[in-house]
């Protein structure tokens, strides 16, 4: 417990380390602060299961790789992450000319992420509930990812009411695509959905394993 403990607060100092960094020498000082509320939200319940200690370790490092990746996209405001030259010079791989690609799909890949790396933690939440059998679980934890998913992008929507029109794009990455909150959210029912899989074969794995023992003992 005291080692997993440690794990914890490392992850959080890096977690930490990793927003102080983005704040040297800002591309984008003007938008940096609006994204770093998010990054605070995100850490807030990291830092109160130091004391709670009420995360199991793979709902706490999902929410901890999640939140690493939005610093990464608050430091580019998403939209221009430079995924593509990183590619470039560690593998020597152009992604967008490979998969013929037209705008940075970072955002993208964080909806994605959303729906993988926050799947234990909802499922960890709604197995306190009562009466949920395991599918039922999965679903109501795939069914949170969507409604979450639904709530950001109305969130995203209401800042195009109350900040000028270049503060809102900037912010929320639609780099001209009218149907980019449809796209995000598509992408996170399959982030969540791949994962209500592999919550269904491991447990059917666990399953025959305890089937399998208790038939030889019998």
């Amino acid at each position: 417990m005291k080692n997993k403990n440690t794990l914890k607060v490392i992850i959080i100092a890096l977690l930490f380390i990793s927003a102080i960094v983005t704040f040297i020498n800002p591309l984008y000082p003007n938008e940096l602060l609006l994204q770093h509320i998010g990054t605070l939200l995100l850490v807030t319940p990291l830092i109160v299961d130091l004391r709670k200690k009420y995360l199991r370790l793979s709902s706490f490092i999902g929410i901890a790789l999640f939140t690493l990746i939005h610093i990464i996209g608050a430091r580019y405001i998403y939209s221009y992450v430079p995924y593509n030259e990183w590619t470039q010079t560690i593998f020597n791989l152009d992604i967008n000319t490979y998969f013929s690609l037209k705008r940075n799909h970072f955002d993208r890949f964080v909806h994605f992420s959303f729906g993988v790396l926050f799947f234990p933690y909802f499922i960890q939440l709604f197995s306190k509930w009562h009466g949920l059998s395991f599918r039922k679980m999965i679903l109501v934890a795939w069914l949170a990812i969507q409604a979450f998913s639904m709530f950001y992008e109305l969130f995203e929507w209401s800042l195009t009411l109350l900040m000028s029109s270049e503060g809102a794009e900037n912010y929320n990455g639609q780099q001209g695509d009218m149907w980019d909150p449809h796209k995000d959210m598509a992408l996170a029912m399959l982030g969540s959905t791949m994962m209500s899989f592999v919550y269904l074969w491991k447990n059917k794995k666990i399953l025959h394993k305890t089937h399998v023992a208790f038939k030889s003992k019998a």
